[in-house]
């Protein structure tokens, strides 16, 4: 880890009790306003990729076939093309919701809902819509304690204190991700919610009745480990995990930003969530100032290591910030 993602090691000490507490606003905000006050053309990257359509579309097309043609195979057979092949379909599809979360593929919103719902489908269960409205407060209210579910909890910080537990918390993250806003945060399901899992559901059904459990079991395996132990899933960690004090966001400039819609372009990302990732690498390109001396990564299957083997470092090594009157109301 370094100005460039060069990573470096870490001093061997016990892991964090608590979380880090930070009493100043998230940084993203004050330096979207530098940036945009000293390149004000940075505007003209905002808006939809055109492409979005057509790349979402060729994914769930391609890997729907693929669970219809490995109906009749082995368990092995399965796995092994699940790990190998549908994890990166599947992840570069809720991916492809995260942009569409902002909006990034139609300048009408119910647009973007409808293609996430589309999008979902290969995923296997209901989560397009839900998670909008989480990430959107992880965007407005990064940190905050109480608002922003993207921080484990004190239970699963307490739990997770050695390499075994920590690898056990990779393997399952996607379940902590999902469940977590749910115990914590519940919001009143709407309209949208109850049409994804409509959709959702008939398209399981209908996979289970035409190609039998083994294709609707592929579908469902590609999400599951693709979320977890998996180069993929390591952007979950290096986001905003800190393995340097005094940062808060990391990003990944690596290959893998081809298959995840540049999701690792994410300081720039949440300087500037109205730009599509097809675009992100510009913002660096224009105002290399701003990024050159942030820590970075250059791989993302070297985080889940580094995270899993480094003593000092676990699911307490996040920033938090406290729920003040300002954010309260604007919450």
């Amino acid at each position: 880890m370094g100005g460039e993602g060069d990573i470096g090691d870490h001093e061997e000490g016990v892991m964090a009790t608590d979380f880090f507490w930070s009493y100043t606003d998230e940084p993203h905000a004050t330096r979207r306003k530098q940036i945009l006050a000293k390149y004000p053309q940075i505007r003209e990257l905002f808006g939809p990729d055109p492409w979005a359509f057509i790349k979402i579309n060729a994914a769930v097309l391609i890997q729907l076939w693929t669970a219809t043609y490995l109906c009749n195979a082995s368990w092995l057979k399965i796995l092994t093309v699940a790990y190998f092949f549908g994890s990166f379909l599947n992840h570069n599809l809720f991916l492809a919701i995260h942009e569409l979360s902002h909006n990034l593929a139609f300048l009408t919103p119910c647009y973007n809902r409808w293609l996430g719902i589309f999008a979902n489908l290969p995923i296997g269960v209901p989560m397009s819509i839900t998670f909008q409205k989480y990430h959107l407060e992880h965007h407005r209210f990064q940190g905050v304690d109480g608002i922003d579910m993207d921080i484990p909890t004190y239970a699963e910080a307490h739990a997770i204190k050695n390499a075994i537990t920590k690898s056990i918390w990779v393997i399952l993250q996607l379940f902590f991700y999902a469940f977590r806003p749910l115990f914590l945060k519940p919001k009143k399901p709407g309209m949208w919610e109850f049409i994804n899992l409509l959709i959702q559901v008939s398209m399981d059904s209908c996979m289970v009745y035409f190609w039998g459990w083994k294709s609707l079991a592929y579908l469902i395996l590609s999400t599951f480990v693709g979320g977890g132990m998996h180069p993929m899933a390591g952007h979950f960690i290096s986001e905003h995990y800190v393995f340097r004090p005094g940062q808060e966001t990391y990003s990944y400039y690596g290959p893998l930003n081809l298959m995840t819609w540049s999701v690792g372009y994410h300081n720039e990302h949440h300087d500037f969530p109205r730009i599509s990732g097809s675009r992100l690498h510009k913002v660096k390109e224009i105002a290399p100032e701003y990024y050159m001396n942030l820590s970075s990564y250059k791989s993302w299957s070297q985080v889940i290591y580094m995270y899993v083997m480094d003593r000092t470092v676990g699911p307490f090594s996040r920033v938090k910030r406290k729920l003040d009157a300002k954010v309260k109301k604007a919450a």
